[in-house]
């Protein structure tokens, strides 16, 4: 399956991400969006359907909010 923003169309990627995220509906990848503060998870992707950022990108960011976060909590 292609998911490069190259490689879809708006729509292509509007449905790559509501497969993906179909949480509670046996797609949930357990992301945690929705429980560690990201939020609503189909906002989080935005920037993909858009056509503005790759999904990588995206994923790589909230990983180091996540990293950033932890490393607080440590500290205190």
């Amino acid at each position: 399956m292609k998911i490069l923003i190259k490689d879809t169309t708006r729509e292509e990627r509007e449905e790559i991400i509501r497969r993906s995220l179909d949480c509670g509906g046996g797609g949930c990848e357990n992301c945690s969006s929705c429980c560690l503060g990201g939020g609503d998870p189909y906002d989080m992707y935005q920037d993909y359907i858009d056509g503005k950022k790759e999904i990588s990108e995206i994923n790589a960011e909230y990983r180091a909010n996540l990293l950033m976060c932890d490393k607080e909590v440590i500290e205190v």
